[in-house]
């Protein structure tokens, strides 16, 4: 029982190792990664307490080695699905009824682990499983989940501290209770930080919790699972199995307990997931939550007064970093005319410098994209661009899966605002842009506005404080994180709360209070 009112450690964001040569964390990462290439991991579903090992044995290959294997896991069906909703459903009472700071403490313990004794193994897999570069691994999977965990602790105290006035001889309560039911957490390949924050945030709220990895994330998942049972979390609080969508979905879309769902992954998945919701609302206790980050367009909106050399930097850090792969990252860009030759020749001088390999040389800067299928759909969309006479590929364009899957830096000029690789996500490294006369930039605002149906990132370069004034207003809805003289990518738990509207999510921005009330359903006493 609670005796009395706790304050939780305040939080800070994870300081950022920088891996330089002949440093501590270069060794100790390099020998992780050794480590881990050296043996093939055998990885079973937990759920309950147990390990379960279905014997449909998949492989896990790195992304820029694919003749090399890592490990097998294994993989389940519907009655998987069926178990892991069980053992979240008994787990329920005991967990939802453990006072919030015992709960507080598993995960804040977790964040300890991950920055101590897991940090070179949880980076190790990301760099292996997922094809990231030391430094974006870093940030991904130690750092921002390491402040993930930490700052919900932070948050979900806030939020019990949250109470209503009273009037004279009333006394007024708020509870926060976990949702009635459970909760399903379903999660990309591309932030390892993404994966272990769905699930927990929810749990952290009193839920348990049934989660879906991408199979492309699955290696990293795994050490995330382990972490978390090192820091104690109870059985059946958190159940990871590895199902096909499809299978997934039938079961838990169907099942009277289902309490929400917390995904990031594509926009049609997700509008397929909430019509299934809707036509089976009559068969659940109470209206689910259904929280989701999804797609982008992101773009950059440079003005005539702009500094060409940040806007280079922009461009080649904000689209290139883990090779586009990221929900945030720069995929549309508008520059003056009156800076495009100089843009342009920094940017090019950018891509120069990239080396491009596997993740174990440090010296690499562009690593493999995520599988053949991610490598046939960019590829489809760089070869459909080279066709349109109204575009030239002045960067890139040139890739090969002999080894890996890798696809060069790509830039697209286009004199066609409309051209396919200005409206549609692509999630690969390719930036397409469109040069406006230098005193259009009001009515180009307008076309950033009206071209894609995202809202997730996006950022304006100038110098102008009028013009930075009127595209913040004009833009308003075009991009739920707006940065303004920066790369639309790098949210900071803590200080860029994340997340977009339209097509690109809910909005209900991880790394922020907000993202934790969809969690519980309060009770006024």
């Amino acid at each position: 029982m609670s005796n009395g009112f706790f304050h939780v450690p305040v939080p800070k964001n994870e300081p950022v190792l920088a891996y330089a040569p002949g440093s501590k964390e270069r060794a100790l990462l390099k020998k992780a990664l050794a480590d881990a290439r050296a043996r093939e991991e055998d990885i079973p579903m937990y759920i309950g307490g147990e390990e379960v090992r279905s014997g449909n044995k998949k492989p896990l290959h790195p992304p820029h080695d694919h003749q090399h294997v890592l490990g097998y896991y294994h993989a389940g069906d519907k009655s998987h699905v069926e178990q892991a909703i069980t053992a979240a459903l008994n787990a329920k009472a005991l967990w939802a009824e453990l006072s919030w700071e015992y709960r507080a403490s598993i995960f804040l313990k977790a964040a300890d682990l991950l920055a101590g004794p897991y940090r070179y193994i949880i980076n190790a897999a990301t760099m292996l499983g997922q094809s990231k570069n030391a430094f974006q691994a870093e940030i991904d999977s130690a750092c921002e989940l390491i402040d993930f965990l930490r700052f919900n602790v932070y948050f979900m105290s806030q939020i019990y501290n949250d109470q209503p006035g009273s009037s004279a001889g009333i006394w007024n309560r708020m509870e926060y209770r976990p949702l009635e039911g459970f909760v399903f957490a379903l999660t990309p390949f591309n932030f390892t930080a993404i994966a272990g924050n769905l699930p927990t945030s929810a749990a952290m709220m009193g839920n348990t919790v049934v989660w879906k990895p991408a199979n492309t994330q699955i290696y990293a998942a795994n050490v995330i699972m382990q972490v978390l049972k090192q820091a104690g979390l109870p059985d059946g609080v958190i159940n990871l199995v590895y199902v096909s969508g499809p299978d997934a979905g039938d079961v838990i879309f169907n099942h009277k307990d289902f309490a929400g769902i917390h995904f990031t992954g594509s926009t049609g998945v997700f509008q397929n997931m909430w019509k299934t919701i809707g036509n089976n609302i009559h068969k659940y206790r109470s209206y689910p939550r259904i929280v989701g980050e999804t797609g982008g367009k992101d773009f950059i909106m440079v003005h005539k007064s702009a500094n060409p050399r940040e806007v280079a930097t922009a461009m080649s850090r904000g689209a290139f970093e883990f090779q586009g792969q990221k929900c945030s990252a720069a995929s549309r860009c508008y520059i003056p005319s009156n800076l495009w030759e100089e843009v342009k020749k920094y940017v090019l001088e950018d891509l120069k410098s990239f080396k491009m390999g596997g993740t174990e040389d440090f010296g690499n800067f562009i690593n493999a994209v995520i599988d053949e299928k991610a490598f046939d759909s960019i590829t489809g969309y760089i070869e459909t661009a080279r066709k349109n006479p109204m575009n030239q590929i002045i960067a890139g364009g040139k890739y090969d899966k002999s080894k890996g899957y890798f696809i060069e830096p790509t830039i697209i000029e286009t004199k066609d605002p409309s051209s396919i690789t200005m409206c549609e996500e692509i999630f690969g490294p390719v930036l397409t842009v469109y040069v406006y006369h230098a005193e259009n930039f009001e009515q180009t605002l307008e076309l950033v506005d009206s071209t894609s149906p995202y809202a997730l990132t996006g950022s304006i370069f100038a110098k102008d404080r009028y013009a930075i004034e009127l595209a913040t207003q004009k833009l308003t809805n075009a991009a739920g994180n707006f940065y303004i003289n920066d790369k639309p990518t790098g949210a900071v738990v803590g200080q860029q709360p994340f997340g977009g509207a339209r097509g690109s999510g809910t909005n209900d921005k991880a790394g922020a209070k907000v993202n934790l009330l969809r969690w519980v359903s309060m009770r006024t006493i």
